[in-house]
């Protein structure tokens, strides 16, 4: 019966450590937002849970935007205007959010919008504790697996911290290399106007000196 218990112990540690790596709280998304345009999101979220929204402009005039978050009840609990980026972080109640980018502001520019979410406490805590259920006999061992549980949160809360670091990276980079394609375009246009320019004025100086050496006095015979 201890073997028994002890093999039901690791089965149940097992399929935690699967459901624990598979069950992702954070994603993260990239859209176009048209000229002129209003997109909004819905998340629903438990209460007592945290929602936290970071997003950037990666591309478009002025890389601006303006941003507000709405909970269940209509109230507007976070706003923004005419930012390129922004984070903020709110204690949530039962119900859906609503998140909003506005792009009516300009008429023209389109704006490619990076924006992430992670969500914490959404009540997954009940089901992974079912595995204590099974831990009866396992001392003769010294199995610590509350430990060996708490390492592997531990393990998986720095390696989705990991991973959203670096998804943040990648969104400063295409953010960095938008305006860097951009600046070069604007650089590329306007030296090929002040090359034109130069040239015309160097034609016209030619022409004006040239003129002012012309005899144009007639000669009588």
């Amino acid at each position: 019966m201890e073997v028994l218990s002890v093999c039901v112990a690791c089965l149940s540690l097992c399929v935690s450590l699967i459901s624990a790596f598979s069950q992702s709280l954070d994603s993260d998304f990239t859209f176009t937002l048209p000229a002129g345009r209003k997109e909004c999101f819905f998340q629903t979220m438990k209460k007592d849970a945290s929602l936290e929204i970071e997003y950037q402009v990666l591309d478009g005039a002025s890389l601006d935007v303006d941003f507000y978050l709405q909970s269940p009840s209509g109230h507007i609990v976070a706003t923004d205007y005419r930012k390129s980026d922004g984070v903020h972080t709110v204690e949530t109640e039962e119900g859906d959010y609503m998140f909003c980018f506005d792009n009516t502001f300009s008429a023209v520019s389109e704006k490619v919008i990076f924006f992430e979410l992670i969500l914490d406490n959404m009540g997954d805590g009940e089901e992974s504790e079912d595995w204590k259920a099974y831990v009866q006999g396992a001392d003769l061992l010294d199995m610590k697996l509350e430990d060996i549980m708490d390492t592997i949160n531990s393990v998986k809360s720095r390696l989705g911290k990991s991973l959203q670091i670096q998804t943040l990276l990648r969104a400063f980079e295409a953010r960095d290399r938008n305006l860097q394609e951009s600046n070069y375009e604007r650089v590329n246009l306007w030296s090929c106007t002040n090359l034109v320019i130069m040239v015309v004025v160097s034609g016209v100086q030619v022409y004006l000196l040239r003129s002012l050496f012309d005899d144009k006095r007639k000669t009588r015979t």
